[in-house]
């Protein structure tokens, strides 16, 4: 893959197929359950998942405030890629450090055994916008909720079984 310029990519490989890593990430019942870097705790999930629909995710930090993550979906491809880019009237980063205006792209690619590679690719207006979000823990903060999911999606694999 070509290298973009201010562009942060990360990826992670959950042992669960495609459509149902799919439905975790596009139903806000089950978002709401792994979505953000600060632990169990999100104060309310909303989404209007469509083009040109919006997302809201409050998520209480340890210190106690509440953290937003917001914006608006681009582009939905079931059950391979959505794209969604920072509330573009916020005026400071989002509580994960998504500045407005940046573009998210998550990739859905299934792999062999019924496990499913997620890939996020995200775009910062300018340097100093990636810059200012790894400052404030853009990177930290997707590892932790990437690493949320995984044991969500396992519950569900169990459960299922």
């Amino acid at each position: 893959m070509p290298i973009i310029p201010n562009e942060l990519r990360m990826s992670r490989v959950y042992n669960a197929p495609r459509p149902l890593v799919w439905k975790v990430w596009t139903d806000p019942e089950h978002l709401k359950q792994w979505w953000g870097p600060f632990g169990p705790e999100r104060t309310s999930c909303m989404m209007d998942f469509r083009v040109g629909g919006e997302f809201r995710v409050l998520m209480k930090t340890p210190e106690g405030e509440v953290a937003p993550a917001a914006g608006e979906f681009l582009e939905i491809v079931e059950p391979e890629r959505i794209v969604y880019e920072g509330e573009p009237q916020a005026p400071t980063a989002c509580g994960c450090g998504l500045p407005p205006k940046s573009r998210v792209t998550v990739l859905f690619e299934a792999l062999a055994a019924a496990k499913t590679r997620l890939v996020i690719e995200t775009v910062f207006p300018d340097a100093d916008a990636l810059e200012a979000a790894n400052a404030s823990g853009f990177s930290a903060s997707w590892n932790r909720t990437l690493d949320e999911m995984g044991p969500y999606l396992e519950r569900l694999m169990e459960e299922s079984r």
